[in-house]
């Protein structure tokens, strides 16, 4: 018998993108609310974006994830854009419009400032200064979720002191800039140590970071999740920091993008957590 109930079809796109834990996550959902429905991976080459893009609408899909290298891209491709996605400069969502339009969003600010929580559940930004080391998309996101949660001040670093200096340019009042080779003291007196470079991720080097001067108190986050415990998380965890990896800020962006295209708020449970850890 053929099932009448409309069939909704929303993935992630990127190259590489087959890596992906998004797929396990949102068809967790789909299985666990009874949708007509499906997610899968798209593969896009950079050449293809714009087609893959503006074809989302004409294929009747609900929409897509966007995940590197196309997250620039695709914002300048988009009919509109939240206010959020407009400051960070980068989106990770696309949701077509019921007159096909296509807006975009980006729910990674809020997927990390949750996972957080998550670890810490009275955490405030206002506790004391953050240290982010990134300045690209990721460390965007990172940036502007912390000003929006009332951070007073945000030390930036990253290899490249031009590109921080850039970011910095959404607050120059709480966002300073400090030199790669100040790292290690720019740790005195925070509260919160954000990693959203690659360095620790699976094939690449470790972050060389001496975390002498990191008061035990503070919360230690790497958005990395594949390895799940990066050297710096352990060595945090090691001298009694309360460490954060990648995993939930993955699995709490991918919350309003589902709620976005399928009209259902899920909740991150214990059983989709041990569904995804299951594939580390």
């Amino acid at each position: 018998m053929l099932d009448n109930k409309p069939f909704r079809l929303a993935g992630v796109m990127g190259m590489p993108v087959l890596q992906s834990r998004s797929p396990i996550i949102h068809n967790h959902w789909i299985q666990e609310h009874g949708l007509n429905a499906a997610y899968g991976h798209f593969p896009v080459r950079i050449d293809r974006v714009e087609d893959a893009v503006r074809g989302l609408s004409a294929l009747g899909l609900a929409g897509c994830n966007i995940t590197q290298p196309h997250k620039l891209a695709a914002m300048g491709l988009m009919d509109s854009l939240s206010p959020l996605a407009q400051r960070i400069g980068a989106i990770n969502c696309i949701v077509v419009q019921e007159n096909g339009s296509l807006h975009g969003f980006n729910f990674d600010a809020e997927g990390f400032i949750q996972s957080l929580r998550d670890e810490r559940p009275h955490w405030q930004a206002v506790d004391g200064p953050a240290v982010v080391l990134g300045a690209g998309g990721a460390a965007r996101a990172v940036v502007c979720a912390l000003l929006e949660q009332g951070v007073h001040e945000i030390r930036l670093i990253n290899r490249t002191r031009d590109k921080a200096e850039q970011l910095a340019d959404i607050d120059r009042i709480r966002v300073q800039v400090h030199d790669w080779t100040q790292r290690h003291h720019a740790l005195e007196g925070a509260a919160l140590l954000v990693n959203s470079t690659n360095q620790g991720m699976y094939g690449q080097p470790a972050l060389e970071l001496n975390l002498d001067a990191l008061p035990r108190q503070a919360l230690v986050s790497d958005l990395i999740y594949v390895p799940l415990e990066t050297p710096l998380l352990a060595q945090a965890r090691l001298r009694g920091n309360t460490v954060v990896n990648g995993l939930g800020m993955l699995l709490h962006q991918a919350v309003p993008a589902f709620e976005a295209w399928f009209g259902v708020r899920p909740q991150v449970s214990d059983a989709l957590r041990k569904r995804v850890l299951a594939t580390f």
